[in-house]
């Protein structure tokens, strides 16, 4: 087969992995949430967010990262995901005194960045957002 037929034919794996890729990251951070939710609700609290929008983020993070990976209205999940991550990153991440804060906030940065880029391209190929309906 020719170079350029892989090339053509590579978002049809590349899309649905990455997909899967970025979405594992908020399905096992939300689970993980509930996992020490008093301990998270607290430092929430401690960061100025009130502990008591936990479950609120909780759902953010699992039903917006499942329905990211199963391609289920992937475009306004991943608009909402990228607008989370941004927020996150602005209140729990912007102390660029410490570099280790500064990273964080530049991957969220970056996570919200690859969310735009599912906005604007759709959940491509094995997502549910393109099966064909019965007539």
């Amino acid at each position: 087969m020719e170079y350029k037929t892989y090339l053509e034919r590579l978002p049809n794996i590349a899309v649905p992995v990455g997909r899967v890729f970025i979405a594992m990251i908020f399905v096992l951070s939300g689970f993980n949430k509930i996992g020490s939710y008093e301990y998270v609700a607290t430092w929430m609290n401690s960061m100025g967010v009130p502990g008591a929008l936990l479950p609120v983020v909780i759902a953010v993070e699992v039903l917006g990262g499942m329905a990211i990976i199963l391609g289920f209205k992937a475009r306004l999940a991943a608009f909402l995901l990228s607008g989370f991550c941004v927020v996150s990153a602005l209140i729990f991440h912007s102390n660029f005194a410490d570099q280790n804060e500064m990273i964080s906030f530049l991957k969220n940065i970056a996570i919200a960045g690859g969310f735009l880029f599912l906005v604007a391209n759709g959940a491509g190929k094995f997502a549910l957002d393109n099966q064909k309906k019965p007539q």
